[in-house]
């Protein structure tokens, strides 16, 4: 459950009225609920308390400081895909023994990084890779953890872009070759194999598939296990669906009753890797209606937040509610919720049915605390959002609004051009 609720008509985050907040910081912003992340979290770690676990949370989801900092603090970790997310996670205080480094294209300078750091493992998603690891490692004269990502051909049943678990994409290692993986790993002098890992994709709504690919990946455990590789942690990925509209994905309570039984014998260490199943009902994106259109046949609402802020509704069709700050009891219209970039893919929500809205009133875009700001741009040389974090009753902005000085850090003129 999150803490986005109505009180007489107005939409509370917490104890503190959204419109407060909004005509204190302007719009628009993105706004997070402590006590939603403190309650997702615990609800994984509470599901899977008799099993040994570690709790790695995707950060490509939201890597604001100040949410991995309240996750790290509850005892979780990172998942990684790039040196800026480790450097992100240790600054805000993540235990580098609990951060995992994923991703198809690590560079060695990224390896590097995370030697020095000395993070828990790599997972490691071809046989180059593994080979580059080593040579990183030995010039450091270190050994590296490692896993290999085993891809075990499950279909996670959700939309394409977001799934990673079949033989055509481009993640892991083909579970009928993971064998093989595995023995020259163990030649490598400076590598060490600590785990397994499989991811097969996000937003999955049963636990069907965890279960099929949890099977094929265990069944290899045994198989390495008999050619004498011991591995000491079994990573399950992350994936578990959030409700954006009706959907009625299961509960971690449900995964660990799924899966539970798979491996309470295993006598290995279970990491999980949510993401979007601890932040995406925490946070919304606010915005303010600056007009409203009507066009041959066609109602247009237009908002002060854009594609550039949340782009999951153009790039993947994807679906957020979209509620009144303030509840009025006007008749209801249909309408294209839209931002003002030059863009025609540059909408919210398309053919809505939603109570009638006026200019200068707030609007909030639900779930958008996952792959919301983490996926924001400048294009149109807009400026990012805030991010504001509430706790109770007050709010914290934990990412400034940039400003147009923030748009041009960096740039420079050529002197052939003065």
């Amino acid at each position: 459950m999150h803490e986005f609720r109505y009180r007489q008509n107005e939409l509370y985050c917490e104890d503190l009225p959204v419109k407060t907040i909004a005509k204190e910081v302007g719009t628009p912003f993105y706004l997070y609920s402590a006590k939603t992340l403190l309650n997702h979290y615990r609800a994984y770690d509470a599901a899977f308390a008799s099993i040994p676990h570690l709790i790695t949370f995707a950060m490509k989801a939201n890597s604001n400081l100040a949410i991995l900092r309240l996750f790290a603090r509850e005892g979780g970790g990172a998942d990684i895909v790039s040196s800026g997310e480790l450097y992100r996670a240790l600054r805000a205080g993540v235990d580098p023994q609990k951060i995992n480094f994923a991703g198809v294209g690590k560079t060695a300078e990224e390896i590097r990084y995370a030697l020095e750091s000395n993070i828990l493992m790599f997972n490691v998603e071809s046989s180059q890779e593994l080979r580059k690891i080593d040579e990183v490692a030995g010039r450091m004269k270190m050994k590296a953890r490692v896993a290999l990502r085993v891809n075990p051909n499950v279909d996670p049943k959700t939309h394409p872009y977001i799934s990673t678990g079949l033989k055509k994409h481009k993640f892991g290692i083909s579970i009928d070759k993971a064998l093989e993986e595995y023995k020259l790993a163990a030649t490598l002098k400076h590598i060490e194999v600590v785990g397994i890992h499989k991811h097969i994709g996000s937003q999955l709504t049963e636990t069907a598939p965890y279960v099929d690919a949890l099977q094929r990946l265990l069944a290899l455990v045994e198989e390495l296990k008999r050619i004498g590789i011991q591995i000491r942690y079994v990573n399950i990925g992350g994936g578990l669906g959030i409700t954006y509209d009706h959907e009625t994905p299961p509960q971690p309570k449900d995964l660990a009753r799924a899966i539970g039984p798979l491996v309470k014998d295993l006598k290995c260490v279970l990491i999980m890797e949510p993401g979007r199943a601890l932040v995406g009902n925490a946070g919304i994106l606010v915005t303010k209606v600056l007009y409203t259109k009507e066009g041959d046949g066609k109602k247009f609402v237009i908002v002060d937040a854009a594609m550039n802020d949340l782009i999951r509704p153009s790039l993947y069709g994807a679906f957020h509610q979209i509620q009144p700050v303030t509840l009025r009891g006007r008749n209801s219209i249909t309408a294209d919720v839209v931002g003002p970039i030059c863009e025609s893919a540059d909408f919210l929500a398309k053919d809505r049915e939603m109570e009638e809205c006026l200019p200068e009133e707030y609007l909030a875009v639900m779930s958008a605390g996952a792959y919301g700001f983490a996926m924001a741009s400048n294009y149109n040389a807009r400026p990012r959002t805030p991010e504001i974090l509430v706790n109770g009753d007050r709010y914290h902005i934990v990412r400034e609004r940039e400003t147009h000085a923030d748009l041009i850090k960096g740039e420079h003129i050529p002197d052939f051009l003065k």
